[in-house]
């Protein structure tokens, strides 16, 4: 994919390997345009970068999803790549009555709103000469920690989403590409930590982004970064190993 010249969205685009997708896309001469739900951290990244596009959106809100899609319409037609990128990861014991408002707000920010962007967006993206479609899975898809099992389950359904949708969209413009982190050193499941300030753990996003991108320039559709290769390739000792 030719990783310059594109007018980029990115949903959680404030933090984690989704801020920096954003800047390392600026870096290559895109627009770049991020939507989150924190008005102080988007205004943040503005002042930061000016020349990024803001935008004020929940994806948890169907809505909300279907006004960033007019929005985008009306005042960023040419976006040729959406990067469904957003995503919370949250402790449930499933051997316990568990809370439906956490478990409906983990599946539609990690899952249902990747369907409904993708389904919305794919139109409009099929009539670009060059589009695509990011979704970002993680290794857990493949071998998941057990104490987390509706991120991990919600993140395999995104490798099966992106395989289905990559069928759907092979005779038009868009590519739909699959990239597979492993732990990441983010914010990422801060929802669930008492210490706000600790991060994830993992390799250091710049680590990451690397490999990442190097996936996305050649073409790779599914880009399994770092320790998320051996998830993969070795589901059921890995999740022995994790697991004990």
């Amino acid at each position: 994919m030719n990783t310059s010249n594109n007018t980029i969205l990115i949903t959680g685009g404030t933090s984690g390997i989704g801020l920096a997708f954003a800047e390392e896309f600026l870096r290559l001469g895109n627009k770049v345009i991020i939507c989150g739900r924190r008005k102080d951290r988007l205004k943040q990244i503005k002042e930061k970068h000016s020349t990024i596009i803001i935008k004020e959106c929940d994806i948890q809100n169907a809505s909300q999803r279907e006004e960033l899609y007019k929005w985008i319409e009306q005042n960023h037609p040419d976006t040729n790549i959406l990067m469904n990128n957003a995503g919370i990861q949250l402790v449930t014991d499933l051997t316990k009555p568990v809370g439906l408002d956490k478990i409906q707000a983990e599946i539609e920010t990690n899952l249902i709103a990747p369907i409904h962007l993708a389904s919305i967006f794919s139109g409009h993206l099929a009539s670009k000469k060059d589009a695509a479609i990011i979704n970002i899975s993680s290794g857990l898809a493949f071998a998941p920690i057990a104490f987390m099992p509706v991120y991990c389950a919600t993140k395999a359904a995104i490798h099966s989403l992106t395989m289905s949708l990559r069928f759907q969209l092979r005779a038009t413009s868009v590519k739909v590409f699959e990239v597979i982190p492993p732990s990441v050193d983010t914010e990422l499941g801060h929802e669930r930590r008492e210490d706000k300030t600790q991060t994830h753990g993992g390799i250091p996003v710049a680590e990451f982004l690397t490999e990442a991108m190097d996936g996305i320039k050649n073409d790779m559709l599914e880009i399994a970064v770092g320790q998320s290769k051996g998830l993969r390739a070795k589901r059921d000792e890995m999740f022995s190993l994790m697991n004990k």
